[in-house]
């Protein structure tokens, strides 16, 4: 049975979707609040978060980035806001998707299976070997990952795409190989992932400035990453 955790401040929204979500099978926890909602994920490990936005204490996007901190949990963001820069901002932030209130129940259950679905088959066999180009550490064994000397900690997700780019180093992958590699994803459905989490990846490597980054952006066509500074 998967575990989920909603935070919402509504209590009327929050009882509904306890009782859609018990209804469907899944084991529900609940937060009122983002301090609490934080607490719970680092408690309980939820296999999903239904993140409402408008929360007191701390606000879903701060709850988010720090879930993205330590964590590659499904993310599902829920929010009365219909612009087009709330759904980039919750992109930008880590979100795996993003329902704008009111929504029909149907529609939620199906993106919360289809999420589920995504995170239980995300388990790629990377090869064992350790990559070093003398810049960038990798250990697919112990998942850790060094640039010049320094660990890094990075999300599962981070992870995966770092492996996926380095193995095919010189080589071009486009945001569906990406999806495909480091989220299991091949449909091509949300490549904006791709490049927030490019971006989200070069910052916690300590590449801030794109000329400093061997993660190169290749316009049209995606994204190459360059051994120890070079082409291929």
């Amino acid at each position: 049975m998967s575990r989920l955790l909603v935070v919402e401040d509504d209590p009327d929204i929050s009882l509904a979707l306890r009782l859609l979500f018990t209804r469907a099978g899944y084991e529900v926890k609940q937060a009122t609040d983002g301090r609490s909602g934080l607490k719970e994920a680092y408690v309980e490990h939820p296999d999903l978060v239904v993140l409402d936005v408008g929360l007191p204490e701390m606000d879903g996007w701060q709850v988010l980035e720090r879930l993205r901190d330590v964590s590659d949990v499904p993310v599902l963001v829920l929010t009365a806001h219909g612009q087009e820069a709330e759904k980039v901002r919750g992109l930008r932030g880590g979100a795996d998707d993003y329902l704008t209130k009111p929504f029909a129940n149907a529609e939620l259950l199906a993106r919360v299976e289809a999420l589920l679905r995504r995170s239980a088959g995300s388990q790629n066999n990377w090869a064992s070997q350790i990559y070093d180009d003398g810049v960038v550490h990798l250990d697919p064994t112990k998942r850790r990952v060094y640039v010049k000397g320094e660990e890094k900690r990075l999300t599962p997700t981070e992870f995966r795409l770092l492996n996926a780019l380095v193995r095919h180093a010189g080589a071009v992958l486009s945001p569906n190989q990406l999806l495909a590699q480091a989220w299991d994803d091949p449909t091509g459905i949300g490549q904006e992932r791709v490049k927030f989490a490019v971006l989200r990846l070069r910052r916690k490597l300590g590449w801030s400035e794109p000329d400093d980054s061997p993660i190169e952006s290749v316009r049209g066509f995606g994204y190459r990453y360059r051994r120890n500074g070079g082409d291929a």
